[in-house]
């Protein structure tokens, strides 16, 4: 009997549709007047975009690379402005992982925008005003970390900046103030809770109620979450996911941590398999963004480069299980497609694993992985690990144990796989 294929993700009402309508065409009016970038995007077909199936159909998918080009031949800062340069005020840049790092400005009206993005994520985190929140993360040219800060100000969180200060501060600023809001990476959370059992402080009596990660897939991961429940015992877990190049675009719900809430007034969201084509209800795809908002820093059919599983439910699209990978993170070992957040998934199952790195040696189809752990007062997770691995993928994948403490720890977005 053949297989059922689950059906097409339905539409979006049509008043929201309407809406986003609303939004989108003075922008793409706008971009086309005042971008260099975006005119030569949409001058040939412009007057025939009149409905998203248009917009669809006729403006080409946006990726970083071509942003990255652009600010090279048109230095500094590229040519997707719409503004005079002297009314741009705030600045950010990309973390230059996967290619040359993105310088990108916004104006005021444009920085009011991506906060209020936050001020709905925080909204349906269950964040309320008055409660004390504490930003555990340096400050640098990072979006996410200033709109989040900054968002709470405006909606009347009392906020503390942890920049700055070492984690054994952090931890006693956290206790002390009787913080109820925290927000940082997954990583750097647990590292957090690993710190106050090593300095006997117990995480019990803390006042924190709500988590909030960001930087990582690992909030929407129900191992990560088991360990930071376990670690943080009356806080609940909400995952965040955002890019400095499109802001803040999703978030959990209180009570729903399941998946990642798109903000669809503030976005209009496609899913696209390799070949370009919507992903049907429940299947997996690339997540492509177009803001409604940034009036400034325009961006069409933007290509992030991140997997997710759409699902339309009474809420809105949601993303099952949070961003599933990046396409350009995929390796192959022997025929199996494996996903960082796969792996660590594996990993978080075996709570002695206080850190990991995974070793990538070979490519093109040929790779093979070594990960190194580090237990903690714990010998001899390498086998339950393998075995979990086994489990898992129908893999056999080596684990060496190495010294604690030898393996890098992380504040900002991890970096544990090795490429080699």
């Amino acid at each position: 009997m053949p297989r059922k294929r689950p059906p097409p993700i339905p539409t979006v009402s049509d008043s929201l549709q309407l809406r986003q309508w609303s939004s989108l065409q003075p922008l793409l009016q706008r971009s086309l007047e005042h971008s260099l970038f975006q005119r030569s995007r949409l001058a040939a077909s412009f007057s025939d975009i009149d409905s998203f199936d248009a917009f669809v159909r006729l403006v080409p998918l946006t990726q970083k690379t071509e942003l990255a080009l652009d600010q090279a031949a048109h230095p500094l800062y590229g040519s997707n402005q719409t503004e005079h340069p002297a009314r741009y005020t705030r600045f950010c840049q990309t973390s230059g992982t996967t290619a040359r790092p993105l310088a990108v400005w916004d104006t005021e009206e444009s920085w009011a925008w991506l906060l209020e993005n936050w001020c709905h994520g925080y909204a349906l985190a269950g964040v309320t005003p008055g409660m004390v929140a504490f930003f555990a993360f340096s400050f640098g040219p990072f979006l996410g970390f200033w709109t989040a800060f900054e968002a709470g100000l405006r909606m009347g969180l009392r906020c503390i900046p942890g920049g700055g200060l070492g984690t054994a501060a952090r931890l006693n600023a956290i206790l002390e103030h009787r913080v109820e809001v925290l927000c940082c990476t997954p990583t750097y959370a647990l590292h957090l809770a690993r710190a106050a059992r090593e300095s006997g402080l117990d995480l019990s009596q803390s006042w924190v109620r709500k988590i909030l990660v960001a930087g990582e897939p690992g909030g929407s991961l129900p191992a990560v979450r088991s360990q930071l429940a376990q670690a943080w015992p009356h806080a609940e877990v909400i995952d965040h996911y955002g890019m400095t190049e499109v802001g803040p675009v999703a978030f959990g719900a209180s009570a729903a941590p399941a998946a990642l809430r798109l903000l669809e007034e503030r976005y209009f969201a496609e899913v696209l398999d390799v070949s370009g084509q919507p992903v049907r209800d429940g299947q997996t795809g690339e997540l492509v963004l177009t803001p409604l908002g940034r009036s400034s820093w325009p961006l069409f059919r933007y290509q992030t480069g991140d997997l997710v599983r759409p699902r339309r439910g009474p809420a809105g699209l949601e993303l099952e299980g949070g961003i599933l990978g990046r396409i350009d993170d995929m390796v192959i070992v022997r025929g199996v497609n494996l996903y960082p957040g796969a792996i660590e998934e594996v990993v978080r199952s075996v709570p002695e694993i206080a850190e990991y790195r995974v070793n990538v040696i070979g490519g093109a189809g040929l790779a093979e992985l070594l990960v190194e752990v580090e237990a903690g007062p714990t010998k001899g997770v390498a086998v339950p690990l393998e075995a979990a691995f086994e489990r898992a993928f129908s893999l056999r994948i080596p684990v060496r144990e190495v010294a604690l403490g030898s393996l890098p720890r992380f504040e900002l977005k991890s970096h544990r796989w090795v490429r080699g």
